[in-house]
C-alpha cells in the first residue's frame, strides 16, 4: 500500500472552536471541545482509506480555537502538515469570524454540536451566515437529536454527513496538482476526447500534458522499459489471459506468428502507458531519466482509432489491465485510464475510484432493450428488475476485469471491493471468466485483443458522466441502479446483435415515475454522451457533495433528497435544490479560477 504519486497524500484538520473569553468560560469548555475534535478524528480514521490502501490521517490544532491569533496558529500548521480538509467543531458559542478558517480553496465544514447546556448551534447558524457572507461555501453539520453535554457519541446522521464531507474533501486535494496524461488526442470526432485544459486546470487543478502516440513505438523500438518486468508480464499474460473466438472473415484473420507479435506489443503498451503516467526507477537506472519521471497522472487517456489502431494493436488489453484490480505483480490499486481519450468519462471514472476506492468501469451507453422488443427478439419476457427495461453497456476496452463480479462482499454478494480487500482467487476468478478475442478488423486494422466477458449478478452500481456545455460549463449526471444477470439464452441473442467479443454489464437504472427517470427510457434519452462511467456502490450523494465543491452542477440524478448535501450556502440561492445548484455554482465559479 504506497501512494504512487509525487507529492504527500493530504490530512483532514480538525479546528476546535470555543468561546474565547478567559477566568472561567474557556476554562469550564477545553475539556469537552478538545474531546469532541478528538472523537472526530478518531472515527474518521477508522473509517476511512485511501484508493491507495493508506489510513487517512487527521491532525489537530494545538489548542483550541477561542480568537484570530489561534486562528492563525492552526493555519500555519495546516500548511505545513499538509492538510487539504478542514473540519471545525464545537459544542459551544465562539466568535464566529474570528475563528473561522478563511483559506478559500480548503473544502470546509462545521460541526455544530446539538446540545442545549451551551449554544454550539446557534454558533453553527452564525458561522455559517458568516462564511456565507464572506464567499467561502461551508457544509454545516448539524445533528437532530439533542445530546447531553460531555456525550462524544456521534450520532448515526452526523457520522454520515462527516464521512461523506471528509471522502468528497479528499477527492479534491487528491487531485489538485495532478496530471491529466493525453496520448493522442481526438478519437473519431468524440467531444470528450477534446481534452479541455482550461476545464481541468480551473475546476479540478488538473494540468494537462499531451503525449503523440508515436512515443509509445519509440519506447518499444528502443527498448525504453524493464524488460524483466516484459518477460513476467508476457508469461502471466500467457498463463492467466486466454484467447477467445476470432470472428474475423477468413480473408481477414492472420496467422499465429501474427498474434504472437500483437500479444508482445499490448503487453509492451501497457507497462510504456502505465510509466508515462506514473514514472518507473527501473526506467531511470537504465539511462532513460527523462522517460522514467513519468507525467504525475491521476488519470490518462488513449485515443487510439482510428490513427493508431488503423496501423497497430488496439489498446483495449492496455485498458483494462491498467484500469483492474491486479496484474502480474499482483493486486493492486486500479489505474483510471479511458478508451478513446474520453477525458470527460475519465473525471468521472476518476471521480468514482476516489469516492469508493474501487476500479471503474468505463462502457458505451449502447442501447435501451424494451421489455417489448427483448419478446419480440427473444421470445421471451424480461422479469425481476429488468422488467422495465435494460441498458446496454458494452465498450471494447476500459472495462475493469473486476466488473466480472467475481469478488464477494462479506454477506457473499458479488462486488467490486477496494484492493487491499481482494483475495487472490477473487482475482484469479475475474482473469478465469474473460476471454481475449481477437480484434474485428473491420473496426481495428491493426488488430489487438478486446476483454470479454458478462458481468454476473446483480450489484448496486452508479452510473455518471461530465459534460460540457457551451455558454454554461461543465454538468454531472448521475445514476443509481443495479447491474442484473439475464439468462443465458437471452444474454446471448441481445449480445450477439451488438458485439460477441467485448464486455457486457446490462444495467438497470432506479427510477421513480417522474422527469429524467421517468422509466428506463427516459435515462437513456437523456444521457448526455455516448460513454458511461460506472462505480461500484451507490454513491449518488457523494457524487453530489464532490460536484458542489467543484462548483460543477448536477443536472439528472435519482438520490434521495434527503441524502443530498451541499454547502449552506445553497439555501439562500432558491428553494428548488437543483434550480439553487446551478445558481450557486454559477455565482462561485470554478474552484481554481474564473470561467
Amino acid at each position: 500500500m504506497a501512494n504512487r504519486l509525487i507529492g504527500d497524500l493530504p490530512k483532514v484538520g480538525i479546528r476546535p472552536v470555543i468561546d474565547g473569553r478567559e477566568r472561567g468560560v474557556r476554562e469550564s469548555l477545553e475539556k469537552q471541545v478538545m474531546d469532541l475534535a478528538q472523537a472526530a478524528a478518531a472515527f474518521i480514521s477508522e473509517q476511512l482509506k485511501f484508493p491507495s490502501g493508506e489510513t487517512v490521517e487527521c491532525v489537530i490544532a494545538d489548542t483550541c480555537i477561542g480568537g484570530v491569533a489561534e486562528a492563525a496558529l492552526c493555519a500555519e500548521k495546516f500548511r505545513k502538515e499538509g492538510v487539504g480538509v478542514s473540519l471545525t467543531v464545537t459544542p459551544c458559542w465562539c466568535y464566529g469570524t474570528e475563528v473561522m478558517d478563511t483559506d478559500p480553496l480548503l473544502p470546509k465544514a462545521v460541526w455544530g454540536f446539538n446540545g442545549t447546556e451551551r449554544p454550539g448551534a446557534v454558533y453553527l447558524a452564525a458561522a455559517l451566515a458568516g462564511y456565507t457572507q464572506k464567499g467561502l461555501p461551508t457544509f454545516g453539520i448539524y445533528g437532530r437529536d439533542v445530546q447531553d453535554a460531555g456525550d462524544t457519541t456521534i450520532p448515526e446522521d452526523v457520522k454520515e454527513k462527516l464521512l461523506r464531507f471528509v471522502k468528497s474533501g479528499l477527492a479534491v486535494a487528491q487531485m489538485k496538482g495532478k496530471s491529466y496524461l493525453s496520448i493522442g488526442y481526438s478519437s473519431m470526432g468524440i467531444a470528450g476526447s477534446m481534452v479541455d485544459s482550461g476545464f481541468f486546470q480551473k475546476y479540478l487543478g488538473i494540468r494537462t500534458e499531451f503525449v503523440e502516440s508515436v512515443e509509445i513505438l519509440r519506447r518499444i523500438d528502443e527498448g525504453i522499459y524493464d524488460a524483466e518486468e516484459y518477460q513476467k508480464a508476457l508469461a502471466w499474460t500467457k498463463e492467466n489471459c486466454k484467447e477467445g473466438i476470432d470472428v474475423n472473415k477468413p480473408e481477414d484473420k492472420v496467422d499465429a506468428a501474427r498474434k504472437e507479435e500483437e500479444w508482445e506489443t499490448v503487453v509492451k503498451m501497457t507497462l510504456i502507458c502505465r510509466d508515462m503516467m506514473i514514472g518507473n526507477e527501473k526506467v531511470v537506472a537504465k539511462g532513460y531519466r527523462e522517460e522514467g519521471l513519468g507525467r504525475n497522472a491521476i488519470l490518462g487517456g488513449f485515443q487510439g482509432q482510428r490513427q493508431w489502431t488503423d496501423y497497430k494493436p488496439n489498446a483495449d488489453f492496455t485498458e483494462a489491465i491498467l484500469n483492474s484490480s491486479f496484474d502480474w505483480n499482483g493486486i493492486r490499486q486500479a489505474f483510471v485510464f479511458a478508451t478513446e481519450n474520453d477525458s470527460l468519462n475519465g473525471v468521472s471514472m476518476l471521480f468514482g475510484h476516489l469516492l469508493s476506492n474501487t476500479s471503474q468501469i468505463f462502457s458505451d451507453v449502447r442501447t435501451y432493450w424494451s421489455p417489448e422488443a427483448v419478446k419480440r427478439v427473444c421470445g421471451k419476457e424480461l422479469s425481476g428488475l429488468a422488467e422495465g427495461g435494460i441498458i446496454h453497456l458494452i465498450n471494447s476496452g476500459s472495462t475493469t476485469l473486476d466488473a466480472t463480479a467475481q469478488q464477494r462482499d462479506e454477506e457473499g454478494n458479488p462486488a467490486m471491493k477496494p484492493f487491499w480487500e481482494i483475495t487472490e482467487e477473487e482475482a484469479q476468478k475475474c482473469l478465469d471468466n474473460t476471454l481475449w478475442p481477437q480484434a474485428e478488423r473491420g473496426y481495428f486494422r491493426g488488430g489487438g485483443y478486446s476483454s470479454q466477458f458478462k458481468t454476473a449478478g446483480q450489484m448496486p452500481v452508479t452510473m455518471s458522466r461530465v459534460n460540457l456545455v457551451d455558454g454554461l460549463g461543465p454538468v454531472l449526471q448521475i445514476a443509481e441502479g443495479w447491474t442484473v444477470e439475464l439468462p443465458d439464452d437471452i444474454h446471448k441473442i441481445l449480445d450477439e446483435r451488438t458485439n460477441p467479443t467485448w464486455p457486457t454489464t446490462w444495467f438497470v437504472p432506479r427510477v421513480n415515475g417522474a422527469g429524467a427517470f421517468k422509466d428506463v427510457y427516459s435515462v437513456m434519452a437523456n444521457w448526455g454522451a455516448n460513454h458511461g462511467a460506472i462505480s461500484y456502490g451507490h454513491i449518488g450523494a457523494d457524487l453530489i457533495t464532490l460536484a458542489s465543491m467543484l462548483r460543477i452542477p448536477v443536472n439528472m440524478h435519482n438520490v434521495d433528497e434527503d441524502k443530498v448535501f451541499r454547502p449552506s450556502a445553497w439555501v439562500s440561492f432558491g428553494e428548488n435544490k437543483e434550480g439553487a445548484d446551478f445558481r450557486a455554482c454559477e455565482s462561485y465559479g470554478p474552484l481554481y479560477g474564473k470561467k
